[in-house]
């Protein structure tokens, strides 16, 4: 009997500590393992950016429903000891998760996901960082200050003042709030690629530096539509250049035009002409200081390789392409032509003429 009792004292005095442990394995799991649910969502995507603190990615995932206790997940960021060591990037959660796996994630970046951002061809490097403010949440003025500075271009082995026209169009696979320098570096990087010995070699053929290529190919990219159109285009500019006449293209006057400007489509007014600036070829001969815009391979390839004719002069024909002419005279007549064609169309539409 006395046994009996003592052995019962002994489970009593138990008792406490398995209550202790149970109520820590309760909250442990709780914390850490319990999965996640995201009831009728499979996934949940967040942004994790810059500067932000553990608190305010709490608040973030509590607010996306990614987690179902913010203080049972701060208490487990706490106790591991990550709350400090977050990655910026973008995440997607699937239904189910457990806080420990979403702060795994948080703290080694692996579940970063890659998001597509496509740069167009003839797109200025201020347009190029619009698109990847949007797209990404980058720094645009941090990575237009990237592309003009001299000495980081000079760390990418280009001895340029400017990297304009070396930031080649692609789609590419970016990062949310990837680093500037890296994304500059990706662009050139996909330049390089591009531009192979065989290229180098045909542009030593032509007499020329890389620089001058990408801006002969930059003012072509702004006056071509039709791809057909591209080496006929680069033809009359080099035309034009060996006979010492200005190549009076209007992209280089839509390059010095404000930002509104080039979002609205304005066409150039005769005033814009006067523009007092080395990139206003109406004003200076030869080729602008650099490349206008980032032009794309088709438009490269027909500044190496232009179309060989005797054309000095093209107009709009209003249809995409254009008309080109060995002289002055033919070409004014072509002027005027499109001229009329256009103020036909303007009227029509003035009237509300379908």
């Amino acid at each position: 009997m006395k046994e009996v009792t003592v052995k019962r004292h002994r489970i009593i005095g138990f008792l406490p500590l398995l209550v202790f442990l149970f109520l820590v394995g309760s909250l442990a799991y709780h914390a850490f393992w319990r999965p996640n649910s995201f009831s009728e969502r499979r996934e949940i995507t967040i942004n994790v950016s810059r500067g932000s603190t553990f608190k305010e990615i709490s608040d973030t995932l509590q607010s996306y429903d990614v987690i179902e206790n913010k203080l049972l997940f701060q208490f487990a960021g706490r106790i591991i000891g990550w709350t400090t060591h977050m990655k910026v990037g973008r995440y997607v959660f699937a239904d189910g998760i457990s806080n420990y796996e979403i702060l795994s994630s948080l703290h080694s970046g692996k579940s970063t996901v890659a998001i597509p951002v496509t740069i167009p061809e003839g797109y200025t490097s201020k347009q190029i960082a619009s698109i990847l403010y949007h797209r990404i949440g980058s720094d645009s003025s941090l990575f237009v200050h990237l592309v003009h500075d001299s000495l980081f271009a000079r760390e990418l082995g280009l001895g340029v003042t400017s990297l304009e026209g070396y930031l080649m169009p692609e789609t590419y696979q970016f990062y949310w709030q990837m680093d500037e320098q890296d994304i500059v570096r990706d662009l050139v990087k996909q330049f390089h690629k591009f531009y192979t010995d065989s290229l180098q070699h045909r542009e030593q053929e032509l007499a020329l530096m890389t620089r001058d290529v990408l801006t002969v190919a930059s003012i072509v990219e702004g006056e071509a539509i039709i791809d057909s159109e591209r080496a006929i285009i680069a033809g009359v500019f080099y035309n034009r250049l060996k006979k010492g006449m200005k190549l009076e293209a209007d992209p280089t006057i839509q390059f010095l035009l404000d930002d509104l400007a080039l979002r609205t489509g304005r066409r150039v007014l005769y005033r814009d002409l006067t523009i007092d600036s080395p990139y206003n070829t109406y004003l200076y001969r030869g080729l602008p200081p650099t490349p206008i815009s980032n032009p794309g391979k088709k438009s490269i390839l027909a500044a190496l390789y232009p179309a060989k004719h005797k054309y000095l002069y093209f107009v709009s024909n209003g249809l995409g392409g254009h008309v080109f002419s060995k002289d002055y005279e033919d070409h004014q007549r072509a002027v005027q032509e499109y001229r009329l064609q256009r103020q036909m169309v303007e009227s029509k539409e003035a009237s509300g003429v379908n």
